[in-house]
């Protein structure tokens, strides 16, 4: 799974709008809120699997919980 699924999967009850934007030269930033939590050009690297949902749930949702699953 990718970011965008990561999040919607497990947050989606308190995300009102995901936007993806697509940039040159491979960009990959993520940002809530005007925060930015990952950028593929500051770190010189992709995303690890899961890092983007472990960076939004430490920094923006510690206190929520995840979209229940049956």
């Amino acid at each position: 799974m990718g970011a965008a699924s990561d999040l919607l999967r497990d947050y989606q009850h308190v995300i009102s709008e995901l936007t993806l934007i697509t940039g040159s030269q491979g960009v990959f930033d993520v940002a809530v809120d005007g925060e930015l939590l990952f950028s593929k050009r500051a770190r010189g690297r992709h995303a690890k699997p899961g890092e983007v949902l472990q960076l939004f749930r430490d920094v923006i949702v510690p206190s929520i919980e995840v979209y229940p699953r049956s």
